[in-house]
């Protein structure tokens, strides 16, 4: 297991040694080639992911063709069509690899043994849905008040280092503008 994931487990949960062999017997891990798609809309979502390395995008397709993107996923997040994965439904969004990706994941199945024989699992996924619940409210409200350049300077604060790593294309898709409008407002604060 990651000294990463480790680190993220102890945010917010202290795992005894037994626990976390617990965790590394139903933890799995794959690479992910960039521009591989991990979840397509209609699916059912089979697992949740912690981000060791690279970085994944959850985007939504509209009746156009034009993806918009949700969610960023670099390192030290977890990434998952909540809904999908929990419901089991199908998922409304896709999630895709931006870069080369490290996983490790849990399967449903999975995590749900985990909260049975490691209760404090609960709190931790608890924790983790509250925390993402708030950004997406956050995100929501920003995106109805405030300007695109106010949009662009949030991400860049929540998403630190991001924008050297992937293309103007996804930010403007995320901030809901265009590349060349991204592009101007870049040029005229000399970014």
């Amino acid at each position: 297991m990651s000294e990463l994931l480790l680190s993220n487990f102890a945010m917010h949960i202290a795992l005894a040694p037994d626990e976390q062999e617990q965790v590394l017997a139903l933890l799995q891990r794959k690479t992910v080639p960039k521009r591989s798609i991990l979840l397509k809309p209609g699916e059912i979502e089979r697992h949740i992911y912690f981000v060791d390395e690279g970085c994944l995008r959850l985007y939504h397709t509209d009746k156009q063709g034009h993806e918009h993107n949700l969610c960023f996923y670099p390192e030290n997040w977890w990434a998952c069509d909540i809904v999908s994965f929990f419901k089991v439904k199908p998922a409304t969004n896709a999630i895709q690899a931006l870069e080369d990706t490290q996983v490790c994941y849990f399967s449903l199945p999975a995590l749900e043994r985990l909260f049975t024989e490691v209760p404090i699992f609960e709190r931790f996924f608890r924790i983790l849905t509250q925390n993402g619940f708030d950004m997406f409210q956050r995100r929501l409200t920003s995106n109805l008040s405030k300007t695109a350049d106010q949009r662009y300077q949030e991400f860049r604060r929540h998403y630190p280092g991001l924008e050297q790593r992937i293309s103007q294309k996804q930010i403007a898709s995320y901030l809901g503008i265009t590349p060349a409008f991204l592009s101007m407002m870049r040029k005229e604060k000399n970014l």
